[in-house]
């Protein structure tokens, strides 16, 4: 193949461009904005602003909500992320032993990911709606009080399980194309050895898949702190009683909803900060184990 050789820098330029403008103009720009916010206390009228410093940060780890919101993020977060990698995982391995009509399979499977975050919170609300939601009523049949619209674990759930079916596509599409990449005859030579399925998923098939593993973590954690706010605006708004106020939501709510742009912007700070430690220590510890 032969290589093409830019003897300036002009043309290479050219090229990064359009995706470095789109960078700068809603990545970098946005972030260095509210940075900025973040330090200052301003009028909502448009009376002017002064700098506050810390001051914006101090008050939001001193108020209970938004520590509230802190715990509520944490667990919603991690236990979207383990459900929609265990079921990811788990579908991945049973298409990949299927001969005929894998492809379909593949295809169905594929299709929620198609959704956005806001129609999955609004499909999965009707489905577990009190008043006329099927799953709702086959709880109720049960003996189960299902009712998320006043019962704050109820409205956790939902959220976690519509924001964990939202991302189970997404986690499939990528183990089934790292176990189609292993090798069949290494499984089955430890197979005739007497190794048994559970041996084989934990001594060849993790490990060999440990980067695909790693890269899905890493995406993950990402969609579960920032891309689920589709999910909560639409099946429970934060509530009830806040049950539901990730962070991303509570920096929403308070900057557009309430007109505290400055808090909000210390908040959205506090989040990318947290989620930018998250991601080296996953990348510093998780990653040793990782065998590429």
């Amino acid at each position: 193949m032969k290589r093409s050789i830019f003897r300036g820098w002009l043309f290479p330029l050219a090229f990064l461009a359009p995706q470095l403008l789109i960078s700068l103009a809603f990545f970098f720009w946005p972030a260095g904005h509210a940075i900025q916010e973040s330090f200052f206390q301003s009028d909502v009228w448009g009376g002017g602003r002064i700098f506050v410093g810390l001051a914006n940060f101090t008050t939001l780890f001193h108020d209970p909500l938004y520590l509230k919101s802190f715990v509520t993020t944490w667990i919603f977060s991690f236990a979207t992320a383990f459900i929609s990698l265990f079921f990811g995982f788990f579908l991945a391995t049973a298409v990949d032993r299927v001969h005929r009509g894998q492809a379909t399979y593949t295809t169905l499977l594929l299709w929620p990911y198609a959704i956005a975050p806001a129609v999955a919170g609004v499909l999965w609300m009707f489905l577990f709606n009190p008043s006329i939601g099927i799953v709702s009523g086959w709880l109720h049949f049960f003996g189960i009080d299902w009712n998320p619209l006043l019962h704050a674990s109820d409205a956790l759930v939902l959220t976690v399980i519509a924001a964990s079916w939202k991302q189970i596509a997404y986690n499939f599409i990528f183990f089934l194309a790292g176990l189609q990449s292993i090798p069949k005859s290494i499984i089955e030579a430890a197979s005739i050895d007497g190794a048994s399925p559970f041996r084989r998923l934990y001594t060849i098939i993790l490990p060999l898949l440990s980067p695909t593993l790693f890269f899905l973590m890493v995406m993950n954690v990402v969609y579960a702190f920032f891309d689920t706010f589709g999910v909560i605006d639409a099946a429970t708004q934060g509530g009830p009683g806040q049950a539901t106020m990730t962070l991303v939501y509570k920096s929403y709510a308070d900057g557009i909803l309430h007109n505290d742009f400055n808090s909000s912007a210390a908040q959205s700070v506090i989040l990318t900060v947290m989620v930018i430690i998250l991601t080296v220590i996953q990348f510093r510890f998780i990653e040793r184990r990782v065998h590429y």
